[in-house]
């Protein structure tokens, strides 16, 4: 007796749940104009399928919206259609080139289980960029391989502990069914059972004629115009005067294949092009950065290495230095900097002791890019974004390190976490760092995060018990301590010291976190304001990185990178004042450091000492966002000059603040002069970089 066919089975393959078996080639028939009204029906699904990611895109962000009108979204999800249709003759093609055989044009199961799989594959990256764009005001990029590449377990705890993974995988595994389904009937829809002669249509000259026009047009629509010169670029959905509507034209799983394709190529090709004669681009960098207090050394071998004497007048009876940097330490949110809401009251309290900056930026948007800078005071260059990951990491650079170490100060690192994460145990190793606190070296904390470490609170509380170890060694110290409660998943304890955050939406979470870290902070100097070493101690706080808010002025998202700068140490408000409006980034903090305490050294920072400037400098800043985004910007007084890859800069007038703003700025007499800054800033960084001029000579710095 035969065995019948398991019902289950029958039913799925009859409602095309599942890939019903294939048959014989004579038992059905595919004509040519078949196989065309299915590759058609499914570039038209994959199209739907794309616009309604778009769609879920914008309404999941939606608070970026702002003034936005729905002309300009119109415009934008147009734009779209252009980038997507790209995609789609991609994931096309096996259909397209299957024109060329009737042999091919009846292998459906495998045509649709293609189309399944990478339709799948799209839509998960789509609902991941949900998530991706909230945190980083980007389209997917090189940030992904980034994370992928560092320590997994960190990752795949960051991900569980910080977003719904599970509803997310169910909709994806429900979605990806259903699109299974949707192709099945397509499929059934436009084949026949086999009847002689019905294929006369597909003889091969009428393949050929077909193939032909499809192959024509597929390359019409991957180059995505009829100009002239290069392709569609994603400078082409970069239409309107919002940079959200800008960046929802484009398509994600577009922009990380680019950025997959920039991982595989030679780092050189992301290089900054040299666009200035090597001389002129050194003699506009040394114009931008020394004063009269600097002496040029070694000029024919290094770009800005000189020695610097610090007026007298500018410096502090201070022997110890304490950096802190702030995890996400957005100055937008910052109440000493216009913002509302109370988040930062400890914070707000010290910047009444030092000396406030009003416009200090980050180098970049990623804290080991605030790390380098920070410390090491080299910029973040495009191709160089994750120095400290690279061999040009190993360089010597005249950072904190090198020259406080050379006068004998005794080192210290605390950091709530892993040091192998972002290798900050051996940049900073390398460089001269010798004593590193991390998780492991906590005992009985009060709050461990499963992703990141332990709490801000024990960071501090740690930090200050080395602190006082120290001073009660009489040798002098600098120190970085490092937060990091204010990053996703925002772990923080079941019993928080602080009120939660309300009234910002999406963004009470982290807000709260912020809070808890200023809280921690406040402590941190309450317990060392009655410690010995304070009196003697230059305390600076400094933002790593800002991040993403409702308004973003340019294309460069200017208050991600706007943080807060406070010096805190004897005589500083005597000396400085409360508040200074000289625009800086993190790499003027080391000059800025040495200015304070005194004595001749000799350095190569790509910065300068904030406090030792002609009245009335606008100051300046070199600014990067991290992963794959090739755009950079010179912030100078109140104006940035913004240049996107392949496209014209542009030029606006900022506002900082309770109430940002942005105004573009045309035919400004000096914005070539600000090009060409920005151009040979890059440019004679880059080639000190790849020369190992960028840091100390062989000798010992001057004192």
């Amino acid at each position: 007796m035969p065995t019948s066919r398991p019902v289950g089975l029958a039913f799925l393959r009859r409602n095309h749940w599942l890939p019903a078996r294939q048959p014989s080639p004579a038992s059905f028939s595919v004509s040519l104009g078949q196989h065309l009204a299915f590759t058609l029906a499914c570039a038209a699904v994959l199209m739907a399928l794309y616009s309604l990611l778009r769609l879920a895109l914008l309404l999941y962000n939606g608070e970026q919206i702002g003034t936005a009108s729905a002309t300009i979204l119109a415009e934008a999800f147009f734009n779209g259609l252009r980038f997507d249709l790209r995609l789609v003759v991609y994931v096309c093609a096996p259909l397209l080139l299957a024109v060329a055989s009737r042999r091919a044009m009846r292998v459906r199961a495998l045509l649709r289980t293609w189309l399944t799989l990478f339709a799948s594959l799209t839509l998960f990256l789509g609902v991941l960029e949900l998530d991706f764009y909230h945190e980083f005001h980007q389209r997917l990029n090189g940030l992904v391989f980034q994370y992928l590449k560092e320590d997994p377990q960190t990752v795949l705890s960051m991900l569980w502990h910080g977003f719904p993974v599970l509803r997310y995988l169910f909709a994806w595994l429900l979605a990806t069914l259903s699109l299974g389904w949707l192709f099945g009937r397509l499929d059934r829809l436009t084949r026949s059972p086999a009847v002689a002669g019905r294929e006369a249509g597909s003889r091969w000259p009428f393949r050929a004629l077909a193939f032909s026009i499809c192959l024509a047009l597929a390359l019409l629509a991957v180059r995505g115009t009829l100009r002239q010169g290069p392709p569609l670029r994603w400078g082409d959905a970069f239409t309107t005067d919002s940079m959200f509507a800008n960046r929802l034209g484009l398509n994600g799983s577009l922009t990380l294949l680019d950025a997959a394709h920039s991982q595989l190529s030679d780092q050189r090709e992301h290089l900054w092009k040299a666009t200035l004669a090597s001389g002129e681009a050194r003699q506009t960098v040394r114009q931008m950065l020394l004063t009269n207090a600097d002496r040029l050394v070694d000029e024919g071998s290094a770009a800005v290495r000189r020695d610097y004497s610090p007026p007298l007048g500018g410096t502090l009876p201070a022997r110890n230095v304490v950096v802190i940097l702030m995890e996400s330490f957005a100055g937008h949110y910052v109440g000493a900097l216009g913002a509302p809401g109370g988040i930062t009251p400890n914070f707000d309290r010290l910047a009444q002791e030092g000396l406030l900056f009003t416009r200090f930026f980050s180098n970049g948007t990623h804290t080991h890019q605030g790390m380098f800078a920070t410390m090491a005071c080299f910029p973040n260059l495009p191709g160089f974004e994750y120095l400290m990951q690279t061999p040009e990491g190993g360089h010597r650079f005249s950072g904190l390190p090198q020259l406080l170490g050379a006068r004998g100060y005794d080192s210290l690192y605390v950091y709530n976490g892993d040091f192998a994460w972002d290798n900050q145990s051996g940049f900073f190793g390398s460089q001269g760092m010798r004593n590193f606190i991390g998780r492991d070296d906590f005992v009985d904390p009060v709050f461990s995060d499963p992703t990141w470490g332990v709490s801000d609170q024990d960071m501090f509380e740690r930090a200050a018990q080395e602190l006082e170890r120290r001073s009660e060694a009489g040798q002098p110290f600098y120190a970085l301590l490092q937060t990091l409660s204010n990053h996703t998943p925002y772990a923080l304890p079941e019993h928080l010291p602080v009120a939660p955050v309300s009234g910002f939406g999406e963004l009470d979470q982290r807000l709260t976190a912020m809070r808890y870290a200023d809280w921690a902070l406040g402590r941190f100097f309450e317990r060392a304001s009655h410690s010995p070493y304070f009196k003697d101690t230059l305390f600076v706080v400094v933002g790593d990185h800002g991040f993403g808010s409702r308004e973003q002025l340019t294309e460069m998202d200017l208050l991600r990178f706007n943080v807060p700068l406070l010096l805190i140490g004897p005589g500083v408000q005597e000396k400085f004042g409360a508040r200074r409006d000289i625009v800086g980034t993190q790499l003027d903090i080391v000059p800025t450091i040495m200015g304070r305490l005194g004595g001749a050294v000799r350095h190569q920072c790509w910065g300068r000492d904030l406090l030792d400037q002609p009245a009335g400098s606008p100051g300046f800043g070199v600014i990067k966002p991290s992963g794959g985004d090739q755009t950079v910007a010179l912030v100078s007084g109140d104006r940035v000059l913004v240049q996107p890859p392949g496209l014209a800069a542009k030029l606006y007038r900022y506002r900082l603040g309770s109430d940002p703003a942005s105004q573009p700025l045309a035919a400004a007499p000096d914005e070539a002069v600000l090009k060409r800054q920005l151009s040979a800033f890059l440019q004679a960084a880059t080639a000190s970089l790849l020369e190992d001029s960028a840091g100390m000579d062989d000798g010992e710095p001057a004192r």
